[in-house]
């Protein structure tokens, strides 16, 4: 229970403040090019150190890291609420980030260890699975009651009650646990893989001054640099930050590329949904929070049936399939207008991308850990997590530099929604790139995908 709260904890924290960016960036006077690091901050700085917190939660204790990563996130929730300043802000949000990357595998490899075979096991991570999808629901929700009847700050502050009760319970009722061995940390690793995503998302959020000023391409091609010197240190380095077998495996690689895809539809097109809502039709930001609600439960019903149907359906063809209803879902909200209405515009999309994401995520995560070494599973659990928030981090600032593009320095409903209505055809696209990297790579035995020849497989439902 403690663990799976830890884990609603991570997961509310990347979308709580979702509904809350318009008044928060009026309160503090944040321009539209800096509004999206908010939410940005976060996700990248949980994707770029996920990896290393696995490391740090097996090497140093999975107990121990997990009391200092609760102890932390509580302070950067702190700190953002009582932020005065933009960078304040932002900076904590990172700082979340942080501590959510040490937080999230801890609670993981915790409960790998007290649930570590047979049926409990399954159960166990199928209560941890779908803590996981409802804290997605109700940061949503919580962030936007919060925002209209209290402040945008508490979308922070109550993260500290909620951080001191799961410390509280692992604390006394969970024994520490780490991994034996060598224990050499990759910080060349570390810092090339932080270095380069950073450089490629401020390099894709600078693209508003135009694809050609040295703030885009320049910062753009810096990354693609460090991120390859990266594979290359990975290949020479006796104790990799990543395994280069984990990712280049061709039916883990798959589930890799589609999280970082799903990452970006799912991160960052959700983002302009919750402004077209919010800003374009009007929604206080609780009723904005209601109205996405339909999204949140068909991608649940949806994931349950995948998960029940998975020995049947084996894994390419969800995999594929997916991506045909997220796209369906950008290219119907591309219709989107000043003068468009909820129950027209938005209620069929948002149905439509809760059972295209619900379809590609069950598939997905247990491909993304199928036939993985023991010494491995904690790397690939971490790098699944991390694909999907780095393609969240990059949606974010690629979207937002189309939308800047698209409205040309517009601000009336009507210039913001043709703004809108282009980052939902971009979306579709990455959307729809899902299809052929599952068609064209996986090609794993539906028997031994689903456990049919062995033991069953975990679900992850979020």
């Amino acid at each position: 229970m403690f663990l799976a709260l830890a884990q609603f904890m991570v997961v509310l924290d990347g979308t709580i403040v979702n509904l809350a960016l318009p008044r928060l960036q009026i309160e503090m006077s944040i321009s539209d090019s800096t509004r999206s690091w908010v939410v940005t901050a976060y996700a990248l700085a949980f994707g770029a150190f996920l990896l290393l917190g696995g490391r740090i939660a097996d090497f140093w204790g999975r107990k121990r890291t997990f009391i200092v990563a609760a102890v932390g996130f509580a302070v950067a929730s702190l700190i953002g609420g009582i932020a005065q300043q933009p960078w304040e802000l932002i900076g904590a949000r990172a700082l979340q980030g942080v501590f959510a990357a040490l937080l999230a595998p801890a609670a993981l490899a915790l409960l790998t260890v007290a649930f570590p075979g047979g049926k409990d096991r399954g159960t166990a991570f199928a209560i941890f699975g779908s803590i996981t999808g409802v804290g997605a629901a109700v940061g949503v929700l919580l962030g936007g009651f919060l925002t209209e009847h209290v402040s945008w700050r508490w979308c922070f502050f109550v993260n500290v009650p909620i951080a001191v009760i799961a410390l509280a319970g692992v604390w006394s009722l969970v024994g520490e646990s780490k991994a034996q061995g060598s224990t050499k940390y990759d910080w060349p690793g570390v810092i090339l893989a932080a270095l380069g995503l950073a450089s490629l998302v401020y390099g894709f959020t600078n693209a508003e001054h135009g694809w050609g000023a040295p703030e885009a391409w320049g910062f753009i091609a810096a990354g693609v640099f460090l991120m390859a010197l990266f594979v290359v240190v990975e290949r020479k380095v006796k104790h990799p930050l990543l395994p280069l077998r984990v990712a280049t495996e061709r039916n883990r690689g798959a589930a890799f590329l589609a999280s970082f895809l799903a990452g970006a539809v799912l991160i960052g097109g959700i983002l302009f949904i919750n402004f077209y809502i919010q800003i374009v039709l009007g929604f206080a930001p609780f009723l904005a929070g209601l109205a996405s609600l339909p999204m949140t439960v068909a991608l649940i019903i949806t994931a349950a049936l995948v998960a029940k149907n998975l020995p049947k359906l084996g894994a390419k063809i969800p995999t594929a399939v997916g991506p045909v209803f997220m796209a369906a879902a950008m290219l119907w909200l591309t219709q989107v207008s000043a003068e468009g209405s909820y129950l027209v515009n938005m209620l069929p999309a948002l149905l439509l991308l809760g059972v295209g994401l619900g379809t590609v995520f069950v598939p997905m995560q247990n491909l993304a850990l199928f036939g993985v070494d023991k010494d491995d599973s904690g790397v690939a659990s971490a790098l699944v997590n991390a694909s999907q928030q780095i393609g969240g981090s990059l949606g974010i600032a690629l979207f937002s530099t189309i939308a800047a593009a698209a409205t040309a320095g517009g601000v009336s409903l009507a210039a913001l929604s043709t703004g809108y209505s282009v980052v939902f055809l971009w979306a579709a696209g990455v959307a729809i790139l899902i299809a052929p990297i599952a068609l064209l790579l996986i090609n794993i035995d539906r028997k031994k995908f689903t456990g049919t020849e062995g033991e069953a497989p975990v679900v992850h439902l979020g």
